[in-house]
């Protein structure tokens, strides 16, 4: 492509020529066409992405074999483990699990992948497509990515060059929260429930 040819929209990533007609078929295309023009997809890391990034400890990284074979891989640990190396870039450490390596091996044929992140104490979900490589030789950018005190073996990183991203809206996302999301409230409660106890006995006394 020239640099003077016109770049087709972020969101063609995800809506090729088959989605279209498809959208098409099925009455979308039209909303499709203004959601494109409107709220374009972004294609690096924004301040309010790089903070959502910053409290996730889940998300799905999804990749395929040369032959199309897909494959999702849940990838978890401490909160921000999936970091900002820069604006257009993502990494992780690629923690030691099963080792079945499919995803390993998917990206040494197909580095086209995608991470879907779904939030579910805000029901909020990302998506972003993008190319990844797997880094095993490069100390500097191993100790990057690695969380402190986490108990875990590195065994290589994950490096995800961002092509574009969009979020969905909350719809059908069931609110759950995660034990340390969670963890305030029920302090507060305990600590209620002390005073009260307090207050009772105190009144029994003096009756």
């Amino acid at each position: 492509m020239s640099d003077d040819a016109p770049r087709p929209p972020p969101c063609d990533v995800a809506f090729t020529p088959s989605v279209k007609a498809a959208q098409t078929r099925l009455g979308s295309r039209s909303r499709m066409e203004r959601l494109e023009s409107d709220r374009p997809w972004q294609t690096e890391v924004t301040d309010d992405l790089g903070a959502f990034l910053a409290i996730i400890d889940t998300f799905f990284f999804a990749t395929a074999s040369a032959a199309g074979q897909p494959y999702i891989q849940h990838r978890g640990g401490p909160p921000g483990f999936l970091r900002v190396i820069d604006k257009r870039t993502l990494g992780f450490a690629d923690f030691r699990g099963n080792r079945q390596y499919i995803t390993v091996g998917n990206l040494a044929e197909n580095p086209r992948c995608h991470i879907f992140i779904l939030h579910f104490a805000t029901q909020q979900r990302v998506k972003l497509w993008g190319r990844a490589r797997y880094v095993e030789d490069d100390a500097a950018l191993l100790q990057q990515l690695a969380v402190p005190g986490y108990r875990a073996l590195v065994e290589r990183a994950i490096v995800f060059e961002i092509e574009a991203w969009d979020v969905n809206c909350s719809q059908h996302i069931t609110a759950r929260y995660s034990e340390p999301e969670i963890a305030p409230a029920i302090d507060r409660l305990a600590a209620r429930i002390k005073e009260l106890e307090a207050e009772v006995a105190r009144l029994k006394g003096s009756a």
